[in-house]
């Protein structure tokens, strides 16, 4: 039986989903599946990974029961994922020590702090790209070792084994014969060497972690081992992984120097392609390795917003102020056009270029007649707003940035016409929405499909990319100013320092 299905397997931050796609590319059929998160203190956010597997084989067995097929009709998986999430679990059982330490978590923030006062941080910054923020995966390692009961110890001892989420899930699939991430997943630990392409022995000497504890680094297209049989009915080969930005770099064709995607989802990740040369940023922005083939990086320029879609859910969740999420386009056109409301959303600390962990949101401009069509409006435009700041940062570092004046999109808040719009009035530039809208699922499933030889290369998958919209700036001048201004204040009335 010819194998002619290609499974990705979209691992976020609130759900699990399983997307099928045939031999030319279609979806043929989704499983999803929403798992708890946890909240054990301020700023802090677990999931349980227990949970996350379950929804993950949960998923896979839907889709499959869905599509009519069974595991021999799929050539191979690509894995795609939450990125900073990590796991910490037993070499043996494969029992996790603690739940999954979120990206948004915000606990290690004191441990940043006080590394940066002993003057490490251009040490972390010149090998991984990153800055010192709780967001990355290492402090939170760091965390998890010091924190649970004889942890250390197990971990010298090589007891325990650490991953991100895609690690965790191929430990898991394979029956823990192959721990393996790839190079992507690698490059936001804070521990991985972006130019060396290792782990970097002196950083895991500072935050003490035994470097046993570390999976094998792949490329992104790479054998990562087979699925046991017993778990669908047959083994299948995983062949693809990437983190989810980098996968939807990927699934956005975004393999030239200069082109840029933005996806939207929990939070924002605006992704600048850069080739082979780590542009180092002045306006603390992340360099991080965008994809690798052949043990060959490629580079980006990545500006990464805590918070997007999860202000609208806080609308939806928190105020109640509306019933569905893809209600806010419509109320915001219907908001009073004389107001200006800012929503800054800090709640667990503003992303880039500011990477201030202790800021906390605020609203601004708020009239007795502020409703929720207002409240809509800023929150879709804290979005907009966030990402022209990021932009204004790369063309500030990037020699062509100036150039790189169209912005691809992706994620579940593009379907907002509404929001697009605003998004190339505020950035004076085309925004393009392909037709495609399941790009990161894509570009793991890429990654997956042409390694086994079923899906196209690297050309024609960028040539068979396909707009759907193109949405271009109609607003004045003189009003994309004022409304850039008034956010500018409301940011810096925001940060913590002020």
């Amino acid at each position: 039986m010819a194998r002619e299905y290609v499974l990705a397997i979209d691992q976020g931050t609130t759900s699990s989903r399983a997307i099928i796609f045939d031999e030319k590319m279609k979806v043929v059929a989704t499983g999803q599946k929403e798992f708890p998160q946890h909240f054990p203190a301020s700023g802090w956010v677990e999931h349980n990974p227990d949970e996350i597997w379950k929804s993950v084989v949960s998923t896979i067995r839907a889709a499959l029961r869905k599509a009519k097929l069974d595991a021999r009709d799929i050539a191979a998986i690509g894995i795609t994922n939450q990125r900073e999430t990590v796991v910490i679990w037993d070499r043996e059982t494969g029992k996790p020590i603690h739940n999954a330490i979120v990206w948004q978590d915000r606990r290690t923030a004191p441990l940043c702090a006080k590394l940066r006062k002993k003057g490490l941080e251009p040490t972390f910054s010149k090998k991984t790209g990153l800055l010192l923020d709780p967001y990355f995966s290492g402090t939170k390692i760091a965390w998890l070792l010091d924190n649970v009961r004889g942890a250390r110890g197990l971990a010298r001892k090589g007891a325990l084994v650490a991953g991100t989420i895609d690690t965790f899930l191929i430990w898991r699939l394979t029956g823990g014969k192959s721990h393996a991430t790839d190079a992507t997943n690698a490059s936001r630990t804070l521990l991985y060497n972006i130019a060396k392409g290792q782990w970097d022995e002196e950083l895991l000497n500072i935050l003490d972690v035994p470097p046993q504890l570390m999976a094998d680094v792949k490329d992104c297209a790479a054998d990562f081992g087979v699925t046991e049989k017993k778990l669908f009915g047959a083994e299948i080969p995983i062949l693809g992984v990437a983190g989810d930005q980098h996968a939807a770099t990927i699934g956005q064709a975004c393999f030239e120097p200069g082109t840029m995607k933005s996806t939207y989802g929990t939070g924002c990740f605006a992704v600048l392609n850069t080739g082979d040369k780590m542009v180092r940023s002045r306006n603390r922005l992340l360099t991080t390795i965008a994809y690798q083939f052949d043990g060959k990086a490629t580079y980006a320029l990545e500006g990464s917003i805590f918070i997007a879609g999860a202000a609208v859910q806080w609308l939806r969740d928190g105020l109640k102020v509306v019933r569905r999420a893809a209600d806010t386009g419509a109320m915001a056109a219907k908001a009073d056009p004389t107001q200006q409301v800012y929503l800054v959303p800090a709640f667990v600390g503003l992303g880039a270029p500011h990477w201030d962990a202790d800021a906390r949101g605020a609203v601004f401009g708020l009239t007795r007649n502020s409703g929720p069509n207002e409240f809509a409006r800023a929150a879709l435009e804290s979005v907009v707003f966030q990402t022209h700041d990021l932009l204004e940062a790369m063309r500030k570092d990037w020699p062509g940035g100036r150039d790189a004046t169209v912005l691809r999109v992706d994620g579940g808040m593009v379907a907002s016409d509404w929001t697009m719009q605003r998004l190339a009035d505020i950035l004076d530039a085309p925004v393009d929405r392909p037709k495609i809208l399941e790009t990161t699922a894509l570009g793991a499933a890429w990654l997956a499909g042409s390694r086994a030889g079923l899906w196209p290369g690297q050309q024609e998958f960028a040539r068979k990319w396909a707009l759907d919209r193109k949405f271009n700036s109609s607003m004045d001048v003189d009003e994309r100013k004022h409304l850039i201004r008034g956010w500018k204040d409301a940011v810096r009335r925001t940060l913590s320092d002020n």
